[in-house]
């Protein structure tokens, strides 16, 4: 596998999704045959609600709709005015983020793009039915891979430039001045969501060559935001990130496409510095062959387990499994009886029995 980074660009979302990715930032049955006008645009508006609010921008609330997006179906003419291509992937890069914290288990946003950029990008994950091409190529989704292949290339750069992508691609996908903006160093805007297209760190994806990227930009300050108290200070209050994607036709980079797109000499430089080559730590690379077996660490019997010895700063886990079976409170002080009646049963049972009419001294009484 070649070296070097790789992500979701508007190439993918245009591709995948044939989502516009140029425009504004702001970003149920079936309709009865011979409706009116009026009816028509109702279901209409309830189609796109529901695109808006389970596809593209979903959350982790599975059925439920944001009332954000009710004044955008309102006016249906102007719908085909946004970027949702921009929205949709800082959306998904949020996400993303939000789910690389540990204590985080479930991940929202627009996954089918997620799913079909893995399966275009990496052909040993691909499954069954890939070989139909359809518009949008997300769409072409079929059946489970039960075996992953190891035979291919393992990274694909350039998946859009076959002969049949290009038959089935929208022709408005194709055009110059949405060509243009893959090619943007620009923020991504969603409501308060505020991403960065950072196409200058993947130029092999455009058939380009790489050369060491330029130093991360830091928007951690960024994570914090959200719609709490209203938007509407959102345009005021980030309004150096609006005016990046209002330019962002200044910010388009200029490179030389080559035939073979990879990284340069001084990339991989710059990355074996930098670049995390091994996953795993220097403990586990080494050959466990070359370490010997002890004799007491070889299996004797059929099943033996080997005797466990008592450590002495290792507490008692029996007493806390029994402690949590009857229960608690934060203040100790009142429970101690409770640890001295285990203590006492525990060396009533190591000296061979139980001594009988003993009782733990009751909650809250006095020794006398």
């Amino acid at each position: 596998m070649l070296f070097g980074e790789c992500t979701i660009t508007f190439q993918d979302v245009a591709y995948q999704l044939g989502l516009p990715v140029d425009g504004r930032y702001e970003t149920f049955g079936e309709c009865p045959e011979g409706a009116d006008e009026e009816t028509v645009r109702r279901f209409a508006r309830a189609y796109i609600m529901m695109l808006l609010g389970t596809q593209l921008f979903a959350d982790k609330s599975g059925n439920r709709i944001h009332i954000r997006w009710l004044p955008f179906v309102a006016r249906l003419e102007e719908m085909g005015g946004y970027s949702w291509g921009s929205a949709a992937l800082a959306w998904l890069y949020r996400c993303m983020c939000r789910v690389a914290n540990r204590h985080v288990v479930k991940l929202a946003g627009p996954l089918q793009l997620l799913q079909s950029w893995i399966f275009w990008r990496f052909p040993g994950f691909r499954p069954a039915g890939y070989d139909a091409f359809s518009w949008p190529l997300a769409s072409r989704w079929s059946g489970y891979n039960l075996g992953i292949s190891k035979k291919g290339p393992r990274f694909i750069w350039m998946p859009y430039s076959t002969p049949d992508v290009l038959q089935v691609v929208h022709p408005e996908v194709l055009e110059p001045r949405h060509m243009m903006l893959w090619w943007c160093v620009t923020s991504l805007i969603y409501f308060a969501v505020v991403e960065w297209h950072q196409v200058d760190r993947v130029l092999p994806q455009f058939s380009g060559v790489q050369p060491p990227p330029h130093p991360a930009l830091n928007i951690d300050f960024l994570m914090s935001m959200d719609e709490r108290g209203g938007d509407r200070w959102l345009p005021s209050h980030l309004q150096h990130w609006h005016l990046h994607w209002e330019t962002r036709a200044d910010h388009v980079l200029r490179f030389d496409v080559v035939d073979d797109p990879g990284p340069s000499h001084e990339f991989l430089a710059w990355w074996h510095q930098h670049g995390k080559r091994f996953l795993s730590r220097e403990l586990y690379l080494g050959d466990p062959r070359g370490i010997p077996i002890p004799v007491e660490g070889t299996q004797r019997g059929a099943g033996r387990v080997p005797d466990m010895d008592r450590v002495d700063d290792v507490p008692d886990r029996r007493r806390v499994e029994r402690r949590a079976r009857v229960g608690t409170r934060r203040s100790q002080r009142d429970w101690r009886w409770l640890d001295q009646a285990m203590e006492e049963g525990d060396e009533a049972g190591r000296d061979g029995g139980r001594r009988r009419g003993g009782r733990g001294r009751r909650r809250g009484a006095a020794p006398r």
